[in-house]
């Protein structure tokens, strides 16, 4: 069945009108109409099954029938990833939110070459991959900031987990073993982190340095590495 994203609060016979390109999905691409079901979620109120009350050529008017699941979430999570091209940012916001993540933190390191992003872009994306997934809430993307203000304005109660290419950090699997939520896992740039911030993770005692291989992968690879062994040792994997 469809499911949707809406800002609406959701309760029984509660009316919610989709914008217009989720109407236009609705009856010209999917060819629902009155009478026909979707799925509806806010972050909030759980998931929804809703019917088709008004349909038009200028939009559509569901109603809120009965809730089909509680709102639940999952670990708390963020990712935070030093900005790279626009393609392999998308894809890693988007297997961020297909993997559980609750926010994706764009940062800017030392070797950082790319400051430009379309943050709508990103939000559209996450949104989509939770209707997908099944998710009740949509991960939440952060203005890219300087690494040195994410770590000066830190919650030492958050672990953070630092890939580290630096070759002597323990294996991910080991590393990761009891750590739990809530957590953050820090993917580098293209070109690695510069030896002064890596000095200055390594000198934090919320920072857990782990490696993820001998292999040298690519920002998108490393994420979506990382937080599948982060899920399978301490998410909602188990």
């Amino acid at each position: 069945m469809i499911r949707l994203f809406v800002p609406n609060d959701l309760s029984a016979g509660a009316g919610v009108v989709p914008t217009v390109d989720q109407s236009r999905y609705l009856t010209s691409v999917m060819r629902l109409s009155v009478g026909d079901e979707v799925l509806l979620f806010n972050g909030r109120d759980g998931e929804w099954r809703a019917s088709i009350v008004e349909a038009t050529k200028r939009g559509c008017l569901l109603k809120a029938d009965v809730q089909t699941r509680p709102m639940d979430t999952g670990p708390d999570l963020d990712l935070i990833v030093a900005m790279v091209k626009r393609g392999r940012v998308e894809t890693i916001v988007e297997k961020a939110a297909e993997l559980g993540a609750r926010r994706v933190r764009l940062t800017i390191t030392r070797r950082t070459n790319v400051d430009f992003v379309k943050l709508g872009r990103l939000d559209a994306i996450a949104m989509e991959a939770a209707e997908q997934t099944g998710r009740l809430d949509v991960p939440e993307i952060v203005d890219p900031e300087k690494l040195d203000k994410i770590l000066d304005g830190w919650d030492p109660t958050r672990r953070l987990v630092f890939c580290d290419e630096g070759g002597d950090a323990r294996p991910a699997i080991e590393a990761l073993a009891g750590t739990g939520a809530p957590a953050a896992i820090l993917i580098g740039p293209e070109g690695g982190f510069a030896p002064e911030e890596r000095e200055r993770l390594r000198g934090l005692s919320f920072v857990t340095p782990v490696s993820l291989g001998p292999r040298i992968l690519r920002a998108d690879t490393a994420a979506i590495s990382a937080m599948t062994l982060w899920q399978a040792s301490a998410g909602d994997w188990r």
